[in-house]
């Protein structure tokens, strides 16, 4: 019984530390900065997703302290500047980094 609990305090500590070491292995310096990145970024394709002016499809979405970064190709600017409106209008946002290509 007395190996229990140093045992469970072990596996707890080893719990605590990958779960924190993941989000700052990505610049980030808490899980909370992450689950709220991630949350941004769903927001975002599934904004463009349900938009008919979007081919959410075609675009990457890449969040990173709340600057989300869109990649991948626009068949004209129209889209590529509504993809950028989108992100910029979910809530978090702080700014946005639009490097869509345009291509007929």
């Amino acid at each position: 019984m007395n190996i229990r609990t140093p045992l469970a305090a072990a596996m707890t500590a080893v719990v605590l530390l990958v779960a924190t070491g993941c989000a700052v292995s990505r610049g980030q310096e808490t899980t909370g900065a992450y689950i709220d990145d991630a949350n941004i970024t769903t927001q975002v394709k599934a904004g463009m997703l349900n938009s008919p002016a979007v081919a959410g499809t075609s675009i990457s979405v890449e969040t990173l302290n709340g600057t989300v970064m869109l990649s991948g190709f626009a068949k004209n600017t129209t889209e590529k500047t509504a993809a950028e409106n989108i992100a910029r209008g979910v809530k978090g946002v702080r700014a946005v980094k639009n490097e869509i290509a345009v291509r007929p």
